[in-house]
């Protein structure tokens, strides 16, 4: 059955969670008639979202981010706020399958009534973040939603696009994974808000607190994203929700001190600038594949700079120049 966008709308509002995900489906759709009426419902919901706190969570696989998102999310319940997560499953780089097995790995979670999971596939997008996550989290911001927790696969280039869309970065790490600090990368160190040392229990406590020692002298080396923010590194275990409520608390102080220092809104206006130029080059590349012409122009152009026949800098230059004539 098809929704119109007012009754999309109207779920939305009233927090239907089978119309959320409908319209997150919209959202995630690639024809070109739903484009059209996903564009109309995001312009529509957007007075009503920004008011949630976005927490963007990441760190090797077995590192226990789905089980620390399920127990955090149930504090944040008790806390009185509602709960969106968005997880991200990684896709088959073959077939753009996904296991989408996060919302079964968070049970108890998806069954509270102010709780909403949404699993989404990579489909391949660059570092495991789904190319739609950004517009999702409007949707689940216009539901009411206090806090959107998103679980990225934690690979590649994923760290550098949660932060991109998150208000706070938290970096799950564990102790004998063989991700020790020569392990951990600069650039990752450079992102992060708030780091938890999980798993830990009374026979790696020592190992923990050495290597949250280790962490702390390294990130004395690394400017703070925040002014007067000290990263705090935090012991705990998710499993066993040890050191959660720290979390908790850490994430409420940090978001403070960003609307203290006029600098919440101003990073949400640039997070929203970087939104518009990937739709840019999602529109005009849209636009070259609709277009025979353009699109062989394309594939030469491309050809000529993977061949080394041509500088890449160049033959995309001589491209957006044969792009910009077809247009006139």
């Amino acid at each position: 059955m098809k929704f119109s966008t007012e009754e999309l709308i109207e779920g939305i509002r009233s927090g239907n969670k089978r119309l959320i995900g409908k319209a997150i489906t919209l959202v995630e759709s690639k024809k070109t008639e739903h484009r059209q009426q996903a564009e109309d419902l995001l312009k529509r919901i957007m007075p009503f979202t920004g008011n949630s706190v976005r927490v963007g969570i990441t760190g090797v696989p077995g590192a226990g981010k789905s089980t620390f998102i399920e127990n955090f999310g149930r504090l944040a319940l008790l806390a009185g706020k509602k709960v969106a997560v968005l997880a991200i499953d990684p896709s088959s780089s073959i077939n753009k399958g996904s296991i989408l097995g996060d919302k079964t790995r968070m049970e108890e979670l998806a069954r509270e009534e102010n709780a909403f999971i949404r699993p989404s596939p990579s489909s391949g997008f660059l570092g495991g973040v789904a190319n739609t996550t950004f517009e999702t989290m409007m949707i689940c911001e216009a539901a009411g939603y206090d806090y959107i927790l998103i679980e990225t696969v934690g690979v590649g280039q994923s760290e550098v696009l949660v932060a991109d869309i998150t208000d706070v970065f938290l970096f799950l790490k564990i102790i004998g994974g063989g991700d020790e600090l020569q392990g951990i990368k600069r650039g990752i160190m450079e992102m992060v808000d708030v780091v938890f040392i999980n798993k830990v229990d009374p026979d790696n406590l020592q190992k923990a607190k050495n290597t949250r020692l280790e962490l702390k002298r390294a990130l004395d080396f690394i400017p703070p994203k925040e002014k007067d923010w000290k990263i705090p590194v935090l012991l705990g275990s998710a499993l066993n929700n040890q050191g959660l409520e720290d979390i908790f608390e850490k994430i409420d102080e940090f978001i403070s001190l960003k609307k203290k220092n006029n600098h919440f809104e101003s990073v949400r206006t640039l997070q929203a600038e970087k939104r518009f130029e990937y739709w840019v080059q999602e529109y005009i590349l849209s636009m070259v594949k609709k277009d025979n012409s353009l699109e062989e122009a394309y594939i030469l152009r491309k050809k000529n700079a993977s061949a080394r026949v041509s500088n890449p800098s160049t033959e995309a230059k001589l491209f957006v120049e044969q792009f910009l004539n077809k247009l006139d």
